[in-house]
C-alpha cells in the first residue's frame, strides 16, 4: 500500500480541490452572489403580484410596436411545453426547479468570488428565476406570464422577469464558458 491509501501522504489534485473548496469561507464564496438570486425572486414576484392585481387575463397594453404587457398564465414549462398535461407536470417542475437549484447553489459554495464573478453571478441568476416560477407553481398551480414580444405575425411566447433571469444567466455562462476556453487556447500558445 501506498502512502497515499493510508492518509499520510499528498492528497490527489481533486481531493485537493474539494477540501479547498470546503475551506473557503461562504463570504467569499459564489454565495456572495445569493443576494442576486434573492433579488431576482423578489422583484419577479412582485411584478407578478402587481399584474395579477391590476390586469385581467390577457388584458394588454401596447409599449412599443413589438411588445406588450399582457397578464397570461402557463401552467407548463418553456413555450408551453406539457401545458396540456394532466397537472403532473406542476410537480415535476417544482422538483425540477428544486434540484437544478441545488446543484447550482453548491457549485457556487466551490467558486471564489473574487476571480469568479461571471460564473457566480449566471448562476444566482439561473437560480433565481427557476426558483421565482417554482413558487408560482407551489402557489398558483401555473407560472404568470406578461411580457408578450411579436413582430408582425410572429409570436414569442410570453415571458416573466424569471424567464429573463435564467436566459440572462444562460448567456452569461456560455460567455463565461467561451471566455475559459479562449485563456486556455491562449495559454497553450
Amino acid at each position: 500500500m501506498s502512502a497515499a491509501d493510508h492518509g499520510s501522504g499528498p492528497a490527489s489534485a481533486p481531493d485537493t480541490a474539494t477540501a479547498a473548496a470546503r475551506a473557503l469561507p461562504a463570504i467569499r464564496s459564489g454565495w456572495r452572489w445569493l443576494p442576486l438570486a434573492a433579488a431576482v425572486i423578489v422583484a419577479d414576484q412582485a411584478i407578478k403580484a402587481w399584474m395579477v392585481h391590476h390586469f385581467s387575463p390577457f388584458e394588454r397594453v401596447r409599449v412599443v410596436g413589438v411588445l406588450d404587457i399582457i397578464l397570461t398564465y402557463n401552467t407548463g414549462a418553456a413555450f408551453s411545453f406539457l401545458s396540456d398535461a394532466a397537472g403532473w407536470q406542476r410537480w415535476l417542475f417544482v422538483l425540477l426547479a428544486l434540484a437544478v437549484s441545488a446543484v447550482l447553489i453548491v457549485w457556487m459554495r466551490r467558486l471564489r468570488a473574487a476571480s469568479q464573478p461571471l460564473l457566480a453571478s449566471a448562476l444566482a441568476l439561473i437560480v433565481g428565476g427557476a426558483l421565482g416560477n417554482m413558487i408560482d407553481r407551489l402557489t398558483l398551480g401555473r407560472v404568470v406570464d406578461f411580457i408578450h414580444a411579436h413582430a408582425g405575425n410572429a409570436y414569442f411566447p410570453a415571458f416573466n422577469l424569471a424567464d429573463s433571469a435564467i436566459t440572462v444567466g444562460a448567456g452569461l455562462l456560455l460567455l463565461d464558458a467561451w471566455r475559459e476556453s479562449r485563456a486556455a487556447r491562449e495559454g497553450d500558445h
